[in-house]
């Protein structure tokens, strides 16, 4: 499948496209910036595109409108079409979000409801409705909200007439715009009977359809099976990363990749990253500055789906506040270039060169608090992985390695006869010699 040897960039295209922050009906095609990115995407080595909401929305795209309409903040559906041909004849897939747990109360059909009330034709669409209660907007009815939010007005996914207005919205989407996947957001919210019908449905209309759901907590397997969805977000790795290097605790994240890849889910493809439009850039959370470049050599290193977010790349920060999210979906006039881009750049070729990053399994060889070596083996490819944390240089003894190997990175001869010699505050790949 094509997404097990993908590269993904993650754009939230209201903030990155400078729209207001709550929709205000003049359209304006900023959605057109994000072609003008493409090249900087091809630089990087990315080869699919994961947009955050597109759709018609209230405000923060979570809120749907309308699913068959760009937002009039970003353009019209001529513009994302043109987008996604873009995309495609440069060589990158392209994924949208699937917010189909709920809408925003602009939603049309919601529209309907609190014109009509029991009159109207669509109050089955949604959940919890008790048209003898009340509500902060003083609607003289009462429904249920996504998590108690109430401006996320929960769809009754059990309603036919839902899902067939989400499923013909979902063929819409693949009929203009060629979209090669769908990220589900709130997946462990969504009923195992949506996500199964979905799979069948979206195996109908396109090969190799990519579906990854949106889980932070919980047994993965309940959404990523071969009935729901090919992959989720691995939240718990991505915790295990960082937490790893601010703690200097090194053993965190080994538990995670084994028990995941070598318990759980063996052979699974699981979507990784460092931030995302949800979380505090990594830049910011790191507590030594030095370790960047270190944590997305780990990145690109364990097994997953690796998916760099705008602006990461060339080290942005930005945390969320108690009220806002605004910093971290912030809207950048152009890509900037320095030595993590060039960075991030290689290890994403030397990613689509190396089939063990893709598909091979994790076996940890030497492991202190602050150095971590592992093998990635697939088939008769072999890649070691090795980091040191400390601000001097560290041996590790490796028995059973070769006498030598060549380091990807450095591109340099590295002996390994009396074990591996690591340099201070560093990683290599390691392969044996041809």
């Amino acid at each position: 499948m094509w997404f097990e040897e993908s590269v993904i960039y993650q754009i939230y295209p209201f903030g990155f496209c400078g729209a207001p922050d709550v929709n205000d009906g003049i359209p304006v095609s900023r959605i057109r910036k994000v072609a003008e990115w493409i090249p900087h995407m091809k630089e990087l080595g990315i080869t699919a595109l994961y947009l955050c909401p597109v759709w018609e929305s209230d405000r923060h795209g979570y809120d749907t409108r309308d699913f068959q309409r760009l937002d009039c903040r970003l353009g019209s559906n001529q513009d994302l079409k043109e987008l996604a041909c873009a995309l495609h004849e440069n060589g990158i897939r392209l994924i949208l979000d699937g917010v189909f747990h709920h809408v925003g109360r602009g939603f049309w059909a919601f529209l309907d409801l609190l014109k009509n009330r029991e009159g109207s034709r669509y109050k089955n669409w949604f959940c919890g409705v008790d048209f003898y209660g009340n509500n902060e907007y003083q609607d003289g009815l009462c429904y249920q909200g996504w998590e108690g939010h109430n401006e996320l007005v929960s769809l009754n996914l059990g309603e036919p007439e839902v899902r067939q207005h989400i499923f013909e919205s979902v063929e819409f989407w693949i009929r203009e715009f060629d979209i090669d996947g769908i990220r589900l957001d709130v997946a462990y919210s969504l009923p195992d009977f949506f996500l199964r019908e979905l799979r069948s449905f979206v195996n109908s209309k396109k090969q190799e359809f990519f579906l990854v759901g949106e889980m932070i907590h919980g047994d993965y397997r309940r959404v990523m099976n071969p009935e729901m969805a090919d992959s989720v977000t691995n939240y718990q790795a991505y915790k295990g990363m960082w937490s790893s290097f601010n703690d200097a605790n090194f053993f965190e994240i080994n538990y995670t990749l084994n028990q995941h890849f070598n318990q759980m889910y063996p052979g699974a493809h699981l979507l990784s990253f460092l931030d995302n439009h949800d979380v505090d850039r990594v830049a910011s959370i790191l507590k030594d500055p030095a370790h960047l470049p270190l944590i997305y050599g780990l990145l690109f290193a364990v097994p997953g789906i690796p998916c760099i977010y705008y602006g990461s790349e060339w080290g942005a920060e930005g945390r969320r506040t108690k009220d806002s999210d605004a910093a971290l979906r912030p809207c950048f006039e152009k890509p900037e270039h320095n030595e993590l881009t060039e960075l991030i750049a290689k290890l994403a070729r030397i990613r689509r060169q190396r089939k063990e990053l893709c598909y091979g399994g994790y076996r940890t060889l030497f492991l202190t608090n602050r150095q971590i070596v592992f093998e990635r083996a697939y088939q008769d490819q072999r890649l070691i992985c090795a980091i040191n944390l400390e601000a001097s240089s560290f041996r590790a003894d490796l028995p059973g390695a070769p006498s030598s190997a060549l380091d990807l990175i450095s591109g340099n001869t590295v002996e390994l006869s009396s074990g591996l010699e690591l340099p201070p505050c560093s990683f290599l790949y390691l392969v044996e010699k041809a």
